[in-house]
C-alpha cells in the first residue's frame, strides 16, 4: 500500500489507544451532519497510531489477526492480545532485502507492503507481544521511519552494486544490525504474563491457522473465480488473490460482519470523498449541484466550499454515484483508483436515511470524531477496494462452490 497515510499522519497528531465511540445517535434523528446507528460491529482492539510510518499493512492485518485470535478463543475484553507491529516490520524488511538482491534490485524496497507479508511472517518467523518489541528505538515515543527506510535503501544500494564482484557473508548481519538499532533485536526468547515463549511458540498459542487465510479482489481484466497476482508495487512477495465479480465481493463482505468475521481491507483512500475526520463516500457532483440548486443555495455553500480549490467537507449524507464494474474498472485503469492504505473493516451501521455504511479501524491514532474509526458507504466500498482478507468461513457457501473451494 502506498503512503498517502503519512499526508494523513502529518496533518493530525494523533493519540494511541482508544475504543470505538460510545452510543449511537437514534437513527429517526434527522439533524445537520451524520447520523449513525450500528446494524453490527465485531470486537476489535485498541485503536493504534501507525504515525509517520508506511506500515499501514502491517497495522490492518495485525488488528484483523487480533480479532480472528478474540474471535477464535472466545476472549474476554482483558485479555484481548496486542500484537507487535514492528516485530512484523523488521523481519519484512530483512526478506525483502534478500529477494532485492537476488532480482537485481528490480523490486519495490519501500515501506509498503501487503496482507501477504504479515501472514508470511507470521508463518515462518512467528510474533511476539507489543510490549516485548514496541519498535521505538530512535529517541522517540511514535513511530518515525523516514531515516530508517532512507538508511535502509541507501545500504541496499550499496550492496547491489557488488564491488567485491561478489557478494560477503557480512551484508544480511549488517542489514540487520540497522534493523535492530531502530527497531529493537528480534528476541529469540521471552517472558510474558510469567510464561517463557520463542516467537514461534508464541505465536502457536494463539490458536491461529493461518491457512484458513484467502484473499480477493475484483477486476474486469482479469478471469473470475482463478488466483492472479496482485498488481501493484508493494507486493513484493507477488503474492495472489482470488479474482471475483463485484457483487460477490460485497456479498463475502457482508456474509463476513453478519456472521461474526471482521476483514483486512486494502483501498484507495485519495479521492476527495475520503475525509480525514471519519467518513467516506463516492460523491455524484452532478446530482449534489442539482439538489443545491432545487434548495435555491449555491453550491459551494451547500458543498462548504469557501476558496477556489478548496475541500468539500461532505459533513452531511449526499447523492453518491452508482458504483459498476465498469466504473470500477476505469478508476484503476486511468490510476484514479490506487493502492493506498490498509484499513481493518469490522462492523455495519446505517445513517439517518437507511444507507448502508462500513466501520473501519484505521491506524491513525483516535483524535478525530469518530476516535479512529472511519464510516465508509458501501458505493465507496464497492468502488475503491483494491484486496481484501478474510477467513474462509466467511465466504458465502454458493461462492465457496464456484471457487472450488470447502
Amino acid at each position: 500500500m502506498k503512503k498517502i497515510f503519512l499526508f494523513a499522519a502529518a496533518l493530525i497528531s494523533f493519540a494511541a489507544v482508544a475504543q470505538p465511540q460510545g452510543p449511537m445517535p437514534k437513527p429517526e434523528d434527522k439533524g445537520e451532519g451524520f447520523q449513525f446507528t450500528v446494524v453490527k460491529e465485531n470486537p476489535i482492539t485498541s485503536v493504534k497510531n501507525q504515525a509517520s510510518s508506511g506500515t499501514c499493512w502491517c497495522f490492518s492485518a495485525l488488528s484483523f489477526i487480533e480479532s480472528e485470535v478474540i474471535r477464535t478463543n472466545k476472549l474476554k475484553e482483558a485479555d484481548y492480545p496486542d500484537l507487535s507491529e514492528m516485530f512484523v516490520v523488521s523481519n519484512a524488511y530483512a526478506d525483502k532485502a534478500k529477494k532485492y538482491i537476488r532480482v537485481d534490485g528490480h523490486l519495490n524496497y519501500e515501506q509498503g507492503s501487503s496482507f501477504g507479508d504479515v501472514i508470511y511472517v507470521l508463518r515462518d518467523h512467528g510474533i511476539v507481544p507489543d510490549e516485548v518489541m514496541p519498535g521505538l528505538n530512535y529517541g522517540t515515543d511514535r513511530h518515525q521511519h523516514g531515516e530508517l527506510i532512507a538508511g535502509l535503501k541507501g545500504y541496499m544500494q550499496g550492496i547491489l552494486k557488488n564491488p567485491n564482484r561478489k557478494l560477503s557473508t557480512a551484508w544480511f548481519p549488517g542489514l540487520q544490525g540497522i534493523l535492530a538499532a531502530y527497531l529493537g533485536p528480534i528476541p529469540e526468547t521471552f517472558t510474558y504474563k510469567g510464561k517463557t515463549y520463542t516467537p514461534k511458540s508464541y505465536f502457536e498459542s494463539l490458536n491461529i491457522d493461518l491457512s484458513n487465510y484467502m484473499d480477493f479482489t475484483s477486476w474486469t481484466h482479469l478471469s473470475y473465480y482463478e488466483k492472479h497476482p496482485v498488481e501493484v508495487a508493494d507486493n513484493w512477495r507477488w503474492e495472489q488473490a482470488w479474482n471475483i465479480p463485484l457483487d460477490d465481493m460485497m456479498a463475502i463482505i457482508d456474509n463476513a460482519i453478519e456472521n461474526g468475521y471482521t476483514v483486512a481491507w486494502a483501498s484507495d483512500v485519495s479521492e476527495q470523498g475520503f475525509t480525514r475526520n471519519g467518513i467516506g463516500l463516492v460523491p455524484d457532483m452532478d446530482a449534489i449541484k442539482k439538489q443545491a440548486e432545487e434548495a435555491g443555495s449555491d453550491q459551494a455553500h451547500w458543498l462548504g466550499i469557501t476558496a477556489p480549490g478548496a475541500r468539500p467537507n461532505f459533513d452531511k449524507p449526499v447523492p453518491e454515484l452508482t458504483i459498476t464494474p465498469e466504473l470500477r474498472q476505469q478508476g484503476y485503469e486511468e490510476k484514479n483508483t490506487t493502492d493506498d492504505h490498509g484499513m481493518h473493516l469490522f462492523g455495519i451501521a446505517k445513517d439517518q436515511n437507511g444507507k448502508k455504511y462500513y466501520m473501519i479501524k484505521n491506524s491513525w491514532g483516535d483524535n478525530s470524531k469518530y476516535k479512529g474509526v472511519w464510516y465508509v458507504s458501501e458505493a465507496y466500498v464497492r468502488y475503491k477496494t483494491m484486496d481484501f482478507m478474510v477467513h474462509k468461513d466467511a465466504i458465502p457457501k454458493d461462492i465457496k462452490k464456484k471457487l472450488g473451494i470447502k
